[in-house]
């Protein structure tokens, strides 16, 4: 195996080399390239990337506050098992998604947003404020634009997804936003691909003039309906993969 050039690993880092280092590590141990073998130790990491001790010290902190690694007496610095990780992290859920596609961990994460995205809808249709409601407008007027190749469909399917989140006037689900962001560029990438076409208008347009009127059930049911189509393309997706891995066949969806 060809030896890593460290002057080529630090450039690599980018301007910011603790974040850079970071994001490199992280990206490695969600992915595996460590497993087998043993996390490098501080000396090893640095003269590998050429960096600092201090630059290596203060990456790994942060792998570690993200659950990705543990120090242990005798032991050294480990990785943790995926069941530790901070998934609602939003660096720790994009390298996740990074890995080999994973139908099973779309469907896990389109079962959060059956959990939280319609009760965000019916807050928002509650007790919007103007600036929030306008938001979830904007949002839907750039899908609009995107289906006329205006627009990008994906930031603007996002952007939609995100306002009625922070319409909601609840910090919890506000919260989720990022996480929801983040994991949308890859729900939304498979649902197009698979389905064949962008987001449906009228399913979200749905849920907007829901808002709109503040009819709290009718815009939590609209969501709710939304996103298990989604659901449905995903189950669908997954028994077609069972079904051509039993007969020998390579998945076309990883």
């Amino acid at each position: 195996m060809k030896a890593t050039d460290p002057l080529e690993s630090r450039s690599a880092l980018g301007r910011n080399l603790t974040f850079g280092l970071l994001d490199v590590l992280g990206r490695m141990i969600v992915t595996g390239a460590y497993d087998g073998r043993p996390f490098p130790i501080e000396a090893e990491l640095s003269k590998e990337h050429a960096v600092s001790r201090s630059v290596t010290r203060e990456a790994v902190k942060m792998l570690a506050a993200k659950g990705l690694l543990t120090a242990r007496p005798r032991q050294g610095t480990i990785i943790t098992p995926p069941s530790s990780w901070n998934w609602f992290d939003t660096d720790v859920l994009r390298w996740l998604l990074e890995r080999k596609f994973s139908l099973s961990l779309l469907r896990q994460f389109t079962e959060l947003r059956l959990s939280i995205e319609p009760g965000a809808a019916a807050l928002a249709a509650q007790a919007g404020r103007p600036a929030g409601l306008d938001l979830i407008k904007l949002g839907f007027a750039r899908m609009e634009a995107a289906e006329a190749g205006a627009d990008n469909p994906l930031s603007s399917d996002i952007a939609f997804h995100v306002a009625i989140l922070e319409a909601s006037g609840n910090p919890f689900y506000a919260q989720f936003r990022d996480v929801v962001a983040t994991a949308l560029q890859t729900s939304i990438q498979f649902t197009n691909r698979y389905r064949g076409n962008s987001a449906s208008l009228p399913a979200h347009k749905a849920v907007l003039d829901a808002i709109m009127v503040h009819d709290a059930a009718t815009a939590a049911a609209a969501m709710r309906e939304l996103i298990a189509d989604v659901m449905d393309l995903i189950k669908e997706a997954i028994a077609e993969q069972s079904q051509l891995e039993g007969s020998g066949k390579r998945p076309s969806l990883n």
